[in-house]
């Protein structure tokens, strides 16, 4: 019973928090979009209008979230990428605008934001309506209802029952308690009921096969230009590295093979020298691997191998690491949760201004998720060429999904969720 009492509870407040932010904040970005659309026609909407609707995602973006932490309910976002190439200055904005209002996605975040103010809300309230409105009713028993009545006439309502007196209001603390016991059973179904309102709204529904079909092919693309991009880092840098320490340590032994006998001082000094190299290049091919699979990951698993990648960031910032995995995911999946986790802490540390971070990794219903969140200055969002942009392509190869929620003066929190079984 304690465990539905809180369970109840926490329903009702999230539901609470949803209904006043989700009316605020839907009324006004629809005001937003339906102004900056109109003006369109004149031409500033087109400089205003990837503004607003870039807010209008973070605002779905957000709610996808909390969907998801919440109450388990995926929400996919399928918005089409910007290509790489965009330019920038106000014929870039007017191309960004065009493609914002050509995807799909768009208009279902705007059909979402008048929803999510009437019926949202009401779903939303529900929960906190059922925690919180029997307080009335056992406040009118305890003699609240001299209040508002002199007990001849009806001076209140509760509900259906019309209080006039102290055995009206008895009645009303019976409807309250009624009220409060079926609060405790359904406040929780109720709140996923909203989420699951916004996910039959803005998810894809028709031509999601051909939007699932255009988002592998991409997927497929970039798994493709960076897998061969990723060949030619390497093979650069044991060009320019390894190699090249290697060809002149063979040197640097050819003449000490010339020396042994005719300077033997000059050739133990070239022998040291050599012996530098071979562990000079040593270490290069150890970075290397490390930068293709960390021998780390390989050993001790996905949790560890976070956990010593927070200890070498650069500067003195407190990351806790959280895992909750009771096995391990294939390799390739474990290996771009590593490196998606590895970019998500870089760009906390190095644009967030952040004095803690937090790593959140538990595998839930088929999910392998995993949470940065930071305490910094807030305004991160999926940019083309971006670090996050990054991120969304690495899971994407692995059908993942990236969810940013940042408001400006933070928290930001990255989620990454990738399908998975554990071994």
């Amino acid at each position: 019973m304690g465990t539905r009492v809180r369970s109840a509870a926490v329903a009702g407040l999230r539901g609470l928090v949803l209904a006043v932010a989700g009316l605020a904040g839907s009324i006004a970005l629809f005001v937003l979009s339906v102004l900056s659309i109109a003006f369109v026609v004149l031409g500033v909407g087109a400089l205003t209008t990837p503004w607003v609707l870039g807010l209008v995602r973070h605002w779905a973006n957000w709610r996808r979230v909390v969907a998801a932490e919440w109450c388990g309910v995926r929400i996919p976002a399928t918005y089409r990428p910007f290509p790489d190439d965009l330019r920038g200055g106000v014929v870039g904005q007017a191309e960004r605008c065009r493609l914002m209002l050509a995807d799909p996605a768009t208009w279902r975040d705007l059909r979402w934001l008048p929803v999510d103010m009437t019926a949202g809300f009401v779903t939303a309230l529900l929960p906190a309506a059922l925690i919180v409105y029997p307080l009335e009713g056992y406040a009118l028993a305890a003699g609240l209802w001299r209040v508002f009545t002199d007990g001849t006439y009806v001076g209140w309502w509760y509900g259906f029952v019309p209080v006039s007196g102290q055995g009206t209001a008895l009645l009303a603390a019976l409807l309250g308690t009624a009220l409060l016991a079926t609060g405790l059973f359904v406040a929780p179904a109720l709140l996923r009921v909203h989420f699951l309102l916004t996910r039959s709204v803005i998810a894809p529904a028709d031509g999601e096969l051909a939007e699932r079909v255009r988002v592998l092919t991409e997927t497929r693309r970039d798994a493709v230009d960076t897998s061969a991009a990723e060949l030619r880092r390497i093979e650069r840098d044991l060009h320019d590295g390894a190699q090249a320490r290697l060809v002149a340590m063979g040197m640097d032994l050819g003449t000490i093979e010339a020396l042994i006998e005719k300077d033997p001082a000059r050739a133990k000094e070239m022998v040291a020298r050599a012996r530098r190299s071979s562990a000079e290049a040593l270490t290069e091919l150890r970075d290397l691997v490390r930068g293709i699979h960390p021998p780390v990951l390989a050993e001790r698993g996905l949790g560890d191998a976070v956990r010593a990648l927070a200890l070498r960031l650069p500067v003195a910032t407190e990351v806790e690491v959280a895992v909750e995995l009771a096995g391990r995911p294939q390799a390739p999946v474990e290996a771009a949760a590593y490196f998606a986790a590895g970019e998500a802490l870089a760009n906390a540390v190095k644009h967030a201004g952040a004095d803690r971070i937090w790593v959140d990794i538990a595998h839930i219903d088929g999910m392998l998720r995993i949470s940065v969140t930071d305490d910094g200055k807030g305004g991160a969002a999926v940019a083309p060429g971006g670090g996050l942009a990054g991120i969304e392509r690495r899971l994407g190869t692995f059908d993942g999904v990236l969810a940013v929620s940042s408001p400006a003066g933070g928290p930001t929190m990255v989620t990454m969720e990738i399908p998975c079984v554990l071994s």
